[in-house]
């Protein structure tokens, strides 16, 4: 259970090697979080978030999970939760894909939708109905600010998360007043393995600051939170340009 503070005591991360997890599991773990699941596809990588999260006193496990499986979410899954309660579900995969390549390569693309939200939609209703039938915890989705507008610059990884945010909001909605809370993050440009070597966008920030972010929405029982929460108010006023002039913009 989360302690007075509401810090959970044992994490589950779907996407074990994300930049953006592991400083989540970090700060949680600074807090009192004792007991971690790590989920991804088997690597080095993997392995070794995990020896750093138990360096800093965290008991972490490691399991084979892979988003492009979803026939095989509800049994994988299913054993972490047999093990015991879960206070946090923190989805957490995701691939940018290329977009230049991907317009040429239809099997590419559908490649980054069937990660970023088919594999998400599968694995998020598995944790949403464990932790209803536990009757607590949070589950936390990691979208992001391309969901809120298409852009020509990166419109099938911004369909995707799309696709992932309303699933979400739906999600949360179907799952509340079950004690289950479902809360959605929207980051801008996040400075990652992922985006290296990508020009930055305004208002860039950094996986410590959503960690932080993640951790006041937890606290709050926020069902949205914004990185950084600028970004609100700019997408309350790209929502509203007309299509016309918003392609002409250098986004």
């Amino acid at each position: 259970m989360k302690d007075a503070f509401g810090t959970p005591q044992s994490l589950l991360i779907l996407g074990g090697t994300s930049d953006i997890a592991l400083a989540t599991a970090r700060r949680l773990i600074a807090r009192r979080t004792r007991t971690v699941w790590l989920a991804g596809r088997p690597s080095q990588d993997l392995e070794n978030a995990a020896g750093h999260l138990r360096g800093l006193g965290a008991e972490t496990h490691t399991i084979s999970f892979d988003a492009l499986d979803p026939e095989s979410h509800e049994a994988i899954l299913g054993k972490v939760f047999a093990e015991g309660d879960i206070d946090m579900v923190l989805l957490a995969f995701g691939v940018l894909g290329d977009q230049a390549n991907d317009e040429r390569d239809p099997v590419a693309a559908a490649r980054v939708a069937q990660t970023n939200y088919t594999g998400a939609v599968s694995s998020a209703l598995v944790c949403g109905r464990a932790l209803q039938a536990q009757g607590h915890g949070s589950l936390v989705v990691l979208s992001s600010v391309a969901a809120e507008r298409a852009r020509r610059s990166n419109f099938i990884y911004g369909s995707s998360k799309a696709g992932l945010d309303t699933f979400t909001q739906g999600l949360g909605d179907a799952l509340h007043g079950t004690g289950a809370h479902v809360m959605l993050v929207r980051p801008g440009f996040v400075r990652t393995s992922m985006t290296a070597g990508l020009p930055e966008s305004p208002l860039a920030t950094t996986p410590e600051a959503v960690a932080a972010a993640i951790e006041l929405g937890l606290r709050r029982r926020s069902e949205t939170v914004w990185v950084p929460g600028a970004l609100r108010l700019v997408m309350a006023a790209l929502r509203h340009v007309p299509r016309a002039v918003f392609r002409r913009l250098p986004l």
